[in-house]
């Protein structure tokens, strides 16, 4: 069936074959240490973009914690502003309602048109 001959250039084949392909792996690297070094580079890049995912979702979080702080403090100053006018008008109605008085005048205001004044 097989000759001499056969055997020797079935055996200089397969020499040749893993003659070339150590050849490749010396010259390209060895595919299982690529695979290996693939492997560590995907863990090692995963953990950087979830390192990064949580550094932006802590940035995030704390401007929306100082968006809410100053809108604390503008919702604070409108409050006291508005209270500071509702006061103002309360004066201002009460200096008049003196002043009429003093000139022996009756106040024409009516509690309605005193809750519409301090509504507008």
């Amino acid at each position: 069936m097989f000759g001499i001959m056969d055997g020797i250039k079935l055996g200089a084949g397969v020499l040749a074959g893993l003659a070339i392909y150590h050849l490749y792996a010396v010259t390209i690297g060895y595919p299982s240490a690529a695979r290996e070094a693939r492997a560590g580079y995907v863990l090692l890049a995963e953990k950087t973009a979830s390192d990064a995912k949580a550094a932006e979702m802590e940035r995030q979080r704390n401007a929306a914690a100082q968006a809410t702080e100053e809108h604390r403090k503008r919702l604070e100053a409108a409050q006291a502003a508005e209270q500071a006018a509702k006061d103002t008008l309360e004066q201002e109605i009460s200096s008049y309602e003196r002043q009429l008085s003093e000139k022996n005048r009756a106040c024409a205001v009516t509690a309605a048109d005193r809750d519409w004044l301090l509504r507008h």
